[in-house]
C-alpha cells in the first residue's frame, strides 16, 4: 500500500513538473493533497492532475477550503472540471 502511493506520488510529480512552474507554493500544496484525496477513485493520475488544477484555477486565491471539501460546494465547476480532464 504504501509503495502504491509513493509511486502514485512520483507519477504526479513527474507529470506535474511542466505545469508546476506556473503554480505557486500554495496551489501545489493544494493540488497535491487534492491527488491524494482522490487516489483511490479509479482515474489515471494525470486525469486527476487535470482535475485538481482545473478545480484549483476555479477557486478563488482568498480559498481556505481544500479543493475536496470547495468541489462538495461547487457541483458546476466539478463537473466541467471532470470534463475538461476526461474523468470518466
Amino acid at each position: 500500500m504504501r509503495n502504491s502511493a509513493i509511486a502514485l506520488l512520483a507519477l504526479a510529480a513527474a507529470v506535474a513538473a511542466p505545469l508546476a512552474q506556473s503554480q505557486s507554493a500554495d496551489d501545489k500544496k493544494w493540488v497535491a493533497q487534492c491527488l491524494r484525496d482522490n487516489k483511490d477513485e479509479g482515474a489515471k493520475v494525470e486525469v486527476v492532475r487535470k482535475y485538481c488544477v482545473c478545480m484549483n484555477d476555479k477557486m478563488d486565491e482568498n480559498e481556505t477550503r481544500s479543493i475536496s471539501q470547495w468541489e462538495k460546494a461547487n457541483p458546476q465547476a466539478m463537473k466541467d472540471c471532470e470534463k475538461q480532464a476526461g474523468w470518466k
